[in-house]
């Protein structure tokens, strides 16, 4: 297995800028090291994805050029984002790992597939083709690991995991990663977990500790973007995220925005693979100081510098809500006395 050795495991952690582990971490890795199906919520931001990636490189055996986890992914963004932090982690173990994400190349993902990868990380429509196609061989796979899994199995989904699930070897160890966790979806687990450990947190610990939440109230929609506007010359921020609930609204907010002279960034599914990655990286490297997006960024994406999160429109579900919070959280609502639709802590 890619176990570390003491020198090579305090370089890593070293370089990776980690003081200790997060809660998640030091009760969710060990028993996903020693095989055991495992279903972990924790909070946004306390280190999932490096959780899973510590995991996989301590199960992965190097020698054997062949995919033995599979990590799936409700984004194309996320699947990428995870892929990079097991790439960083496993960077002198000689693991690769490889993103099969729609969007992009089908050509390369078969060569890449065919060349060997320890870790494919991607989103289940290419995955499953991939599988169909025989570009990804399945009977060295000891883990699959749901990131996001309340939006993987709940948001359509749900019957392409189970057509990966029916390839995979029947011994495969199966790990659930999200913040949130509703009851609907973890009785969709017992169809294919055995005896599984729950690390759960309560309803009322959901919301990260450190993040002020405010409300503005207007009472028509045309006044959203004024108000945006006087909040943007007020307000001293890194970077920011602007969420709206539609593809056009994201486009409609760009223009107007670019036409008042800010330099803003959008992204949203209609556009293609190379333009989103674009995108991304531009604003991870700190060329555009606001991103205005659908939910399609809401869902685990880590950029640091992000300290102003701001929902033009009300979330559609709380989880979004809750997974798209950063240092301060504003809302915009019509005629509402308060963020009723939002309280969490109901």
């Amino acid at each position: 297995m890619a176990k570390f050795d003491r020198n090579l495991d305090d370089k890593i952690v070293f370089e990776s800028n980690y003081e200790r582990p997060s809660a998640i971490q030091q009760r969710a890795i060990l028993p996903i090291i020693k095989g055991r199906d495992v279903i972990a919520q924790a909070q946004s931001g306390t280190g999932k994805t490096a959780t899973l990636a510590i995991s996989i490189l301590q199960r992965v055996e190097t020698s054997i050029r062949e995919t033995q986890a599979l990590v799936l992914s409700p984004t194309r963004e996320l699947a990428t984002q995870t892929q990079s932090v097991i790439l960083a982690l496993g960077d002198y173990l000689n693991i690769q790992c490889h993103a099969c994400i729609g969007g992009t190349s089908v050509g390369v993902d078969v060569k890449k597939l065919e060349y060997g990868q320890h870790v494919v990380s991607g989103t289940p429509g290419r995955v499953f083709d991939m599988i169909r196609r025989k570009a990804l061989r399945t009977k060295n796979i000891k883990m699959l690991i749901l990131d996001e899994a309340d939006q993987l199995l709940d948001m359509g989904f749900k019957e392409q995991i189970y057509d990966i699930y029916r390839h995979l070897p029947p011994t495969t160890q199966v790990i659930l990663l999200s913040a949130t966790l509703p009851h609907d979806v973890l009785e969709i687990t017992e169809k294919f977990m055995t005896d599984p450990i729950r690390i759960l947190v309560k309803r009322d610990e959901l919301t990260l500790e450190g993040i002020s939440q405010f409300f503005v109230s207007v009472e028509k929609e045309d006044w959203k973007f004024e108000t945006l506007c006087d909040l943007y010359d007020s307000l001293t921020i890194t970077q920011a995220v602007i969420f709206c609930n539609t593809r056009a609204k994201v486009d409609w907010l760009t223009s107007q925005l670019k036409d008042a002279n800010f330099t803003v960034s959008s992204m949203h599914g209609d556009m293609s693979q190379k333009d989103r990655d674009t995108v991304m990286q531009e604003f991870r490297m700190g060329s555009t100081r606001v991103l205005i997006t659908t939910d399609i960024w809401a869902r685990g994406i880590d950029v640091q510098q992000v300290s102003l999160v701001i929902n033009y429109d009300l979330p559609t579900n709380r989880e979004n809500y809750i997974h798209s919070q950063s240092i301060i959280s504003i809302s915009f609502s019509l005629g509402l006395e308060g963020p009723v639709v939002l309280d969490v802590k109901e």
